[in-house]
C-alpha cells in the first residue's frame, strides 16, 4: 500500500524528534551518512510504532541524494522533507563545511522540490551563527540564494582566502542555507507546497557536546549561560516549532527563517553578549 512519504536526512536528535513529531502514519525514509547509525536509528523508531527504512546518504553528494530521493519514491508521493543533516565548526575543516552544509543543503531543498506533493512542506536546519555575522550586500545575498547548485562553490566569496576559519565558513553555509530557503519556497510553492527554515541555537545534542568541548567551549558555555532563557535548548523545543511549520497551523508561512536561541542573538546585539 502507498503511503505518504517522508525525507529525514540526518539520523541526529533534532531531525529525529521532528520526525517523530509529524512521522506517524507515513513512510519515512531515512538518509545518514553512516547507515550503521541510519539503521539503529530506525529500528529504535520502528520498535516505537513508525515506518523507517534507513538509507545511506552522503549530504555532500549529489549522486547520494538523487538516490535518497528515488529510494522515497519506491514509497508513494513525498509530502514532507526533513533535513538536519550537517557537521559543525570543530568537526571539520573549512571545505567539508562548505560542501556538506552549503552545496548539499542547497542541492538536497532543489532535488525534493522538483518532486513535493502538493500541499507537501518541509524545513530544514540552518543556525542562530548565521544571524552573528555581518550582513552580506543584496548582491551576494541573491548569488547565495540563486546560483545554480553546481556553480555555489565556485563563487568568489567562498574562497579559501574570502574564508577566515570553520566558524565563518558555517556561517556563509548557514546565510546560504536561509537565502536558499526564500527562494526554493518560490518554486515549491508552483507545486503548491511550502519550505521553511529554523535556525536553532544552543541546542544539546552530540554535535553541540563536540562544540563544548572544543576550542570555542568557553564561548558557547558562555552563550547559554547569558542569553535570556539562561540555558540551551532541546530537540524537541525544535520539534514544536517544526511542527508548526508542517502542518496546517503553518498553511501561510513558506520561504521563512524561525530563530530558536533562547535570545542568544538578542542578546549579542543588544545585551551582556554583545563583543
Amino acid at each position: 500500500m502507498k503511503k505518504e512519504v517522508l525525507i529525514v536526512a540526518g539520523a541526529g536528535q533534532i531531525s529525529l524528534a521532528i520526525a517523530r513529531r509529524v512521522g506517524f502514519g507515513k513512510k519515512i525514509i531515512l538518509g545518514n551518512r553512516s547507515l550503521d547509525k541510519g539503521e539503529a536509528m530506525a529500528k529504535l523508531m520502528n520498535e516505537a510504532g513508525f515506518d523507517v527504512t534507513a538509507v545511506k546518504m552522503d549530504l555532500g553528494k549529489k549522486e547520494d541524494i538523487l538516490h535518497l530521493v528515488e529510494e522515497a519514491q519506491k514509497y508513494g508521493e513525498i509530502t514532507g522533507l526533513v533535513n538536519g543533516a550537517g557537521v559543525s565548526p570543530s568537526q571539520a575543516p573549512i571545505e567539508a563545511i562548505l560542501q556538506v552544509d552549503l552545496y548539499g543543503t542547497a542541492v538536497l531543498l532543489e532535488e525534493v522540490g522538483k518532486v513535493i506533493a502538493e500541499g507537501g512542506s518541509g524545513v530544514t536546519i540552518s543556525s542562530q551563527s548565521g544571524h552573528r555575522m555581518p550582513a552580506l550586500t543584496p548582491e551576494q545575498d541573491e548569488l547565495l540564494a540563486t546560483t545554480p547548485v553546481d556553480e555555489l562553490l565556485s563563487l568568489e566569496m567562498l574562497q579559501p582566502e574570502n574564508i577566515r576559519d570553520t566558524l565563518h565558513a558555517y556561517q556563509m553555509a548557514k546565510r546560504c542555507n536561509e537565502k536558499r530557503t526564500m527562494a526554493e519556497a518560490v518554486k515549491w510553492g508552483k507545486r503548491g507546497a511550502r519550505i521553511n527554515d529554523i535556525a536553532p541555537g544552543i541546542i544539546v545534542t552530540p554535535l553541540a557536546i563536540d562544540e563544548f568541548n572544543g576550542p570555542r567551549g568557553d564561548f558557547y558555555k558562555n552563550m547559554f549561560a547569558n542569553c535570556p532563557a539562561g540555558r540551551p535548548g532541546t530537540a524537541d523545543e525544535v520539534a514544536n516549532v517544526a511542527e508548526l511549520l508542517m502542518g496546517p497551523a503553518g498553511a501561510f508561512i513558506t520561504g521563512s527563517t524561525i530563530l530558536i536561541d533562547g535570545g542568544a542573538t538578542a542578546s549579542y546585539y543588544y545585551g551582556p553578549l554583545k563583543p
